[in-house]
């Protein structure tokens, strides 16, 4: 994008502000992971931009937790009713939808088990040579057992359309989303 995603303002709010909201509706607590621009108790990934296992990490820390609902800020198409589901669902595992053939890692709930593979690799890995070099969300969500909600799951509150993220302006046309800085 250029810039901060976090602060892009798409359809009048500000993606930080709707990710918060979004989560707020659903989880009793709530932090972002980053440099704090919103109103939420703000907490960093160690180090600081190591990546999405670093900040689920960070994430379950923070909130005292063994399982995580994680949200990333570039997906503002995420609903209450979306989370709700991945919420509530009875699995013991990691719950992760699948939409056009992608698991959708980047809104999901992570499970004790997975949380503590992400936690021991992001350990091992700080002392290599490159310490942002923390594993994928797709190599936690693989680590532990998990179920998969394809469209037949999540159909009746979402579209595909839900899971787009934002990572270039022309993906901000594409959706027809309107954004600014």
């Amino acid at each position: 994008m250029g810039s901060d995603k976090a602060r892009l303002v798409v359809d009048g709010e500000r993606l930080v502000d709707r990710a918060a909201r979004t989560l707020g509706a659903v989880c009793d607590q709530v932090v972002e992971v980053g440099p704090g621009h919103s109103t939420l108790r703000a907490v960093r990934e160690d180090p600081p931009g190591a990546g999405p296992s670093a900040a689920l990490v960070a994430a379950a820390d923070a909130l005292g937790t063994d399982r995580v609902l994680l949200l990333a800020v570039d997906m503002p198409r995420v609903s209450v009713p979306l989370l709700e589901l991945l919420r509530d669902d009875p699995s013991a595992g990691s719950v992760v939808p699948e939409a056009r053939g992608r698991l959708q890692v980047a809104c999901c709930r992570y499970s004790a088990e997975a949380i503590a593979f992400a936690r021991e690799e992001c350990a091992s890995r700080a002392e290599t040579p490159d310490p942002h070099d923390t594993p994928g969300l797709h190599e936690v969500v693989r680590s532990a057992p998990y179920r998969v909600l394809g469209p037949e799951d999540w159909g009746p509150v979402a579209e595909a359309s839900s899971f787009s993220d934002l990572d270039t302006p022309s993906d901000l046309r594409r959706h027809g989303l309107g954004g600014r800085h």
